[in-house]
């Protein structure tokens, strides 16, 4: 699969530290053998305007996107449909060129009609000084369809409450934003590292519905 870069400008040395994190989280820079890249509408393929704000799918296409996958030719028709690796990654794409990814495609939480990133809120948990490790996923929920379900680490010896990781993350993202419900522990990993959004989704789908902003805290 084609890689992406964060060219990095001389000027962005001068800006303060935290703006200088979140240019550096961007993407979008193609390596010379990629033909090219676009952030578009996943079923018309149109590019999305270069606002930072209109959401799309990041596309490419070049000598170094992989050739397809191993016996699979339904998987691979599908994966390079329209003449463009298919990515899986949402994104936007701002006027510099540079491309910001919100989330995975499968990963997104529609809530009452509204996208919620993942990363987004995921990011806002790690602010928190007391959490280690963090994951977001979605809830199943009577009314909105979906809501976010944070599963946090705390450092060791850091004691938390659910209700104040929630009023934590009012002051940091839009209310609707922040997870109904958060469970402390630890974060099942694959070999490699990676947290297992598919198994959180599971336990998601166990956790008793609430309607307060109550959740499951640390050592209940």
């Amino acid at each position: 699969m084609a890689r992406l870069s964060c060219e990095w400008h001389r000027e962005w040395d001068l800006l303060p530290i935290e703006e200088q994190a979140r240019l550096k989280a961007r993407q979008g820079v193609r390596y010379h053998m990629l033909e090219a890249i676009m952030v578009a509408d996943p079923l018309t393929l149109q590019p999305v305007p270069a606002d930072g704000r209109s959401i799309g799918e990041i596309f490419m296409r070049g000598n170094n996107v992989m050739m397809g996958y191993l016996k699979n030719s339904t998987a691979t028709d599908e994966a390079f449909a329209g003449g463009w690796f298919h990515s899986g990654d949402l994104a936007v794409m701002h006027p510099d060129g540079y491309v910001e990814i919100k989330d995975r495609a499968k990963d997104i939480i529609i809530s009452g009609g509204e996208n919620i990133s993942t990363i987004e809120v995921e990011n806002a948990l790690f602010r928190h000084p007391a959490v280690m490790d963090a994951a977001v996923v979605a809830k199943p929920h009577e009314k909105w369809g979906e809501t976010p379900c944070a599963f946090v680490t705390l450092k060791e010896g850091v004691h938390l409450s659910a209700d104040e990781v929630i009023e934590f993350l009012r002051g940091q993202i839009a209310h609707y934003k922040v997870p109904r419900h958060v469970v402390f522990g630890p974060l099942p990993k694959t070999s490699t590292g990676k947290t297992q959004k598919v198994v959180l989704r599971e336990w998601a789908q166990t956790l008793q519905q609430v309607s307060g902003k109550k959740s499951d805290e640390q050592g209940e």
